[in-house]
C-alpha cells in the first residue's frame, strides 16, 4: 500500500490518497474540499479511484464527498450511522463557515467496529472511535502498521469534544482502549498536522499519556 497526504480547505485538513500497488486502485480518505487539487493528485499518482472513505461528518472532512462520488461514480463507505446528523448539516454549515455550497450525502455503506474496507487488494480494519463525533471511525492497515484517525488524536493533542454529541471521557476511552492497543509502532495520519505514532503519544501526549492514568500504588 502507498499513501499521499493532501492538505485541503482553509483548515488544512489531511485528506489521504491511498492505493494498492498491485492493482493501482485507490481511495480518498476524507476529501473535505478542493476537488481540483484532489483530482490532480490522483492523476499524478496514476491511480484509479474506486471508493471514498469517510472518518466522520464534519465539513472539512466530508465537504467534497458528494461531488467526487457523483463525478466518478464512486461508492462512499463510512462513517458510522451516528454521524448522519452531521452529514445532513453540510449544506447549512458550508454556508455558515464560508465553505460554499456543500452537499449532504448518504453513504453506500455505513461502518461499525469490526468491519473491514478494501482498496484494491489492501484491507483496512474499521474501529468505531466516538468522542469527537458520535459516529467517528478510524481505518487501520495492520500490514503497513498505519492508521487514518481523522480528528480523534493528533501529535500532542486530541480532538475537540465540545461539539454537539461529543464527549471528552468517551474520546479518551476511544484512544486508550481502541487505538493504543493496536501497538506503539503504529504510525497515524491525523486530520490536521504532522504524523505521529501511538507509542510517542503514550509517552508524551498531555491528554492521554500513560503517566496520567497510572494508579498510585505507594
Amino acid at each position: 500500500m502507498r499513501a499521499a497526504v493532501i492538505p485541503v480547505t482553509p483548515l488544512q485538513q489531511n485528506c489521504s490518497l491511498v492505493w494498492c500497488e498491485n492493482t493501482m486502485k485507490a481511495a480518498l480518505v476524507d476529501p473535505g474540499g478542493e476537488v481540483d487539487r484532489l483530482k490532480a493528485a490522483v492523476d499524478e499518482a496514476g491511480v484509479t479511484l474506486e471508493k471514498i472513505l469517510v472518518t466522520h461528518g464534519h465539513l472539512d472532512h466530508a465537504g467534497a464527498v458528494a461531488d467526487l462520488a457523483e463525478e466518478f461514480g464512486l461508492p462512499i463507505e463510512g462513517p458510522h450511522p451516528e454521524d448522519k446528523f452531521w452529514i445532513d448539516q453540510l449544506p447549512t454549515q458550508g454556508r455558515e463557515y464560508g465553505f460554499g455550497e456543500l452537499r449532504a450525502f448518504t453513504p453506500d455503506r455505513w461502518l461499525d467496529q469490526g468491519d473491514t474496507c478494501t482498496v484494491g487488494e489492501q484491507t483496512f480494519e474499521v474501529l468505531h472511535c466516538p468522542g469527537h463525533t458520535p459516529g467517528h471511525v478510524v481505518f487501520f492497515h495492520a500490514g503497513e502498521r498505519v492508521a487514518f484517525v481523522g480528528d480523534v488524536i493528533f501529535q500532542g493533542a486530541i480532538g475537540r469534544s465540545d461539539f454537539p454529541r461529543g464527549d471528552f471521557d468517551t474520546l479518551i476511552r476511544s484512544i486508550r482502549e481502541n487505538l493504543f492497543p493496536l501497538g506503539d509502532d503504529v504510525t497515524f495520519v491525523p486530520g490536521h498536522g504532522p504524523l505521529s505514532t501511538f507509542g510517542h503519544e503514550r509517552e508524551s501526549n498531555p491528554y492521554v499519556a500513560d503517566r496520567l492514568f497510572a494508579r498510585n500504588t505507594g
